[in-house]
């Protein structure tokens, strides 16, 4: 399914960017019985969803012009905002989300946790920073970012 994703970003990619927006992500899954191609959009300031049926409508009139037909089998198209706990895909990603709080979750314990909620302090090749509450005490985290599983951003309750 890499093989839809790829031909499907590369479709929606200057779709997305005529129109100012981002591309956050693509997937393409089978839930149930129902597969779904599913497109995360943004712009500063959030996306619409006059803006996301405009993709919408824009990428399904290329889709259903290419052939042979990339998706031979029967799917939903569902183009959406990534959300308040967007996800921390791409470098770029990591640098707009500093100073942020965030969740890290990771492929192995660190200190005796797979997760962690904090304040991202600094981004590099090796290296993220967090700050955690940690029992009432603010302690700053250094996680390898080969033990980062997923990253996004969360809400702070």
């Amino acid at each position: 399914m890499d093989n839809v994703v790829d031909i499907v970003s590369a479709l929606a990619k200057p779709i997305v960017a005529a129109h100012h927006f981002e591309l956050v992500d693509v997937e393409f899954v089978r839930e149930g019985k129902s597969w779904y191609l599913r497109l995360f959009i943004d712009k500063p300031g959030g996306i619409t969803i006059d803006e996301c049926a405009l993709v919408s409508d824009e990428l399904s009139e290329k889709l259903d012009n290419i052939d042979p037909d990339p998706i031979p089998q029967a799917y939903f198209l569902e183009v959406s905002s990534p959300g308040a706990e967007r996800p921390l895909k791409k470098e770029a990603d990591y640098k707009r989300a500093v100073d942020h709080y965030v969740h890290i979750s990771l492929y192995q314990k660190m200190n005796g946790e797979k997760a962690f909620e904090g304040t991202l302090t600094s981004v590099s090749d090796d290296e993220l920073g967090l700050k955690i509450n940690l029992k009432g005490r603010m302690k700053e985290l250094v996680i390898p970012r080969k033990n980062v599983a997923k990253a996004r951003l969360a809400i702070k309750f």
